[in-house]
């Protein structure tokens, strides 16, 4: 495959991936600083049907405008089983079934505003579930169905659950064993059961017997449609509450970051128990109207590749823990395959180190677009686009409609903003974009804390350069004070993951009497790689020429795995916890880790 675009660049750190836009599928943002100027957001609702009156509902955002329309027969949902098989939903079917959904949880007596939470895999069962729970006025809240018990009983007594649909197995293995603790729990629907166990529902008798005919509850566009849970650093995990209006910013961001056109076909690898997997799993593609295709398997690289190529994906968007695995095989693990219908790659979950990047642009002939955003913001708020120049290691440029700054924070609360390019300081965003948590599931003071004023603090330091692009350091409580210096740990292990034997990186700051804090590094190695001392002073001595000896780490481990959460997400702050001998929080998002 021959690279599409030009990059020039002295190092993958300071590359500048120059693109080369296809007269045969434009850009949908072609021309950034136009749109940007004249964007309202009244003008990207209008791009939506809405509902009489000034409603809004998701599902018929999602489903009941395209089902009654020219796209009623266009594949919305094509699922492929663990065990080969495969399924497809046109729009039109997806509809009825989600009408049978909400048919189904209206005979069980549930009403408009209580929580279903879905406790499943990627099944269709899944999606169906979620947009019927939408069209009958409920809050849906996704687990990760790798949760085990105690997660799960936490966030459904946090989030007081009154319907759960779970499948047998996951019933008996993580929810039969803590219902007693769940009182306000009145009904378990189970996808593959038969409903005789602990008076569990089964899906074929109260949802597939339901009739496909069911009036869509007239929402307001402020009515909670969304409940997601995020952890702290400690404590128990924070229910970030999103309103039916956070679709606009989700149906904006699918045509303006991912660039999604009519016909395309869309893959976003993330599981819907986060929030990606819903808003870029579920809610933005169908919104979109395009073909969403459904893996039920987990990663595995083969099945990856041929999952892009056999179902002709054109648009693809995934992680970054993913996309570095991948590398870990080489461009030669592509030769096999053909690519020729993927046309547009994206990453979130992290930022994407420079190195993966230009990798793609170099495997595949076009770069992963990185992009930022929250649990707490709901959609995507600064991204690369189709028709920019993208700067591996850049989160990109701020969505049209979002305002972003570089602020330091006063004493008396407030914040300054920080005009000079290049100056670190804390990400803020002017609030009032449509996706914007609404509160925090019982904490309203510590939503209220999230604000100074009229700017949303992210709590992650980053800079932006003269160019308007911005670039993460790392999260507040992340960043590493060493004799003067304030240390980006992203920047560290972007230096590092340069190195053709590193596959992954963290690193954090350890106590020194003299300099406050020193960096240390922990490192995975790709296949092929073993830790040796010569290795160690080659990785140190990598980091010093990238980086000047007052950043690089004074220090390297090697890890045969480094802790992640199960969205893939490095824990630096469990490297540090379990280093320092600190308490190591809630671990409730914690990927299994080898020591």
């Amino acid at each position: 495959m021959s690279d599409a675009n030009d990059v020039r660049a002295s190092s993958k750190t300071d590359a500048v991936i120059h693109k080369q836009a296809s007269p045969a599928c434009p850009p949908n943002l072609a021309d950034y600083d136009a749109v940007r100027a004249g964007f309202s957001w009244d003008a990207a609702r209008a791009r939506l049907d809405g509902l009489p009156d000034g409603g809004l509902n998701i599902a018929y955002e999602a489903l009941d405008r395209h089902a009654r329309g020219p796209r009623a027969g266009r594949t919305a949902l094509r699922w492929l089983g663990l065990d080969g098989s495969r399924r497809a939903l046109t729009y039109a079917e997806l509809l009825s079934a989600s009408c049978r959904f909400a048919h189904a949880l209206a005979t069980l007596g549930v009403q408009p505003g209580e929580r279903v939470f879905v406790l499943t895999g990627r099944v269709v069962e899944l999606y169906v579930a979620v947009l019927g729970a939408f069209r009958a006025g409920c809050t849906v809240c996704p687990l990760f169905s790798a949760f085990g018990p105690e997660p799960i009983a936490t966030r459904m007594e946090l989030g007081d659950a009154r319907v759960l649909v779970t499948t047998s197995a996951l019933y008996r293995r993580k929810v039969a064993g803590i219902r007693e603790r769940l009182p306000g729990l009145r009904h378990v629907i189970l996808t593959d059961g038969k409903g005789d166990e602990d008076d569990c529902h089964a899906w074929r008798e109260v949802v597939e017997r339901a009739p496909d005919a069911y009036t869509l509850v007239a929402t307001r566009p402020e009515d909670i449609a969304l409940l997601h849970f995020t952890s702290g650093t400690t404590g128990r995990p924070k229910g970030a509450l999103h309103a039916h209006q956070a679709v606009v910013t989700h149906h904006l961001t699918g045509h303006y970051v991912l660039d999604l056109h009519d016909e395309d076909v869309f893959w976003c690898t993330a599981d819907p128990g986060w929030v990606t997997g819903m808003s870029y799993g579920i809610i933005a593609p169908l919104t979109c109207g395009v073909t969403n295709v459904v893996v039920e398997a987990e990663f595995d690289a083969a099945t990856w590749y041929g999952v892009l190529e056999q179902e002709q994906v054109s648009v693809w968007y995934t992680a970054p823990t993913a996309i570095r695995m991948l590398m870990k095989l080489g461009q030669e693990a592509l030769a096999d395959y053909d690519f020729k219908h993927l046309r547009f790659m994206a990453s979130v979950g992290e930022p994407l180190n420079p190195e993966a990047v230009v990798w793609g642009n170099e495997a595949f002939g076009m770069p992963f677009h990185d992009n930022w955003w929250q649990t707490e913001t709901g959609g995507i708020m600064i991204a690369n686009y189709a028709a920019l120049d993208v700067k591996p290691g850049s989160m990109g440029r701020p969505l049209p409609g979002i305002e972003a700054a570089i602020v330091a924070r006063r004493e008396d609360g407030g914040v300054d903003v920080i005009a000079e390019p290049d100056r670190e300081g804390e990400l803020a965003l002017k609030k009032g974009w449509p996706s914007m948590m609404r509160d925090y599931l019982n904490e309203h003071e510590r939503y209220e804390r999230c604000f100074a004023g009229d700017w949303y603090l992210t709590g992650d330091l980053a800079r932006q350069d003269a160019d308007g692009y911005f670039w993460f350091v790392g999260r507040a409580d992340d960043v590493i004070k060493s004799a003067g210096h304030l240390i980006g740990p992203f920047e560290v292990e972007s230096a590092l993951m340069e190195h053709p034997a590193v596959a992954e990186v963290g690193v954090i700051g350890i106590p020194d009497p003299v300099a406050g804090e020193q960096v240390k590094a922990f490192v995975a190695l790709k296949p092929g790689h073993e830790p040796s001392l010569e290795l160690n002073r080659a990785l140190l001595g990598h980091a010093r020429k990238r980086l000047g000896a007052a950043v690089a780490p004074k220090t390297i481990e090697f890890r045969t795995n480094l802790p992640k959460t199960r969205s893939g997400k490095i824990m630096r702050r469990l490297l540090k916890a379990r280093e320092l001998g600190l308490p190591e929080g809630d671990l409730s998002t914690l990927e299994s880790d080898e020591q």
